[in-house]
């Protein structure tokens, strides 16, 4: 279905800046919305369809290799941005990197103020992990809207995938005037307008300047 309303062009999107911190992270206002997920859970594959850039997020074979938080800006407009976060929770590195990245993320979600949203990409036949919590639990901390993205939904039926998402909305119940669930697909171009809208609803909801 189209869209009547305003819209970005998310093709549009080029890399801006790497920031290892919260402190090295752009400012000057502007809005953005932030995408998050355990390692291979399709994070970087989600953020490559969306903008119909294979290339975009850096999607690695060792996956938790993403240890900076990157910066994309809509075109020419720095004010609005897509932020892919460090995957967090699969990669085989020290305990105390684990814990730093959890930090920093930390930091961000609480203190970032041109955060508008966050996307927390889970693998449908894995939803809800240990990290996704923490990450819902930031967000409930701090009143940040969450749109959760059912990923790799091509690898179940159309019954079991609706089923999966069921649960999910069953389980947030809690949480339902705070979090929203889409199944989503990077293969199969599936839920990408439906995504699109909600990204349209906060970056285009206003951007300090």
């Amino acid at each position: 279905m189209a869209r009547l309303n305003p819209c970005l062009n998310y093709q549009t999107a080029r890399f801006l800046i790497s920031a290892p911190t919260l402190a090295h992270c752009p400012g000057g206002g502007g809005a953005e919305v932030a995408f998050a997920g355990r390692s291979n859970a399709g994070k970087s594959s989600a953020i490559n369809a969306l903008t119909r850039q294979n290339g975009l997020a850096r999607i690695s074979k060792t996956p938790g290799r993403t240890q900076l938080i990157n910066f994309f800006s809509l075109g020419d407009d720095s004010d609005r941005r897509l932020v892919d976060l460090p995957g967090y929770g699969y990669a085989k590195v020290p305990e105390a990197v684990k814990l730093e990245w959890q930090r920093h993320l930390s930091e961000y979600l609480r203190h970032r103020d041109a955060l508008r949203g966050l996307v927390l990409v889970m693998d449908v036949r894995h939803p809800l992990s240990e990290f996704d919590q923490t990450m819902l639990g930031w967000a409930d901390e701090q009143e940040m809207p969450v749109h959760i993205l059912l990923t790799k939904a091509d690898k179940l039926k159309r019954g079991a995938a609706a089923n999966a998402l069921q649960q999910v909305r069953s389980r947030l119940r809690e949480w339902e005037d705070l979090v929203t669930i889409q199944l989503f697909s990077s293969l199969k171009r599936q839920g990408i307008e439906e995504l699109e809208a909600r990204l349209d609803g906060w970056l285009l909801g206003g951007v300090e300047e």
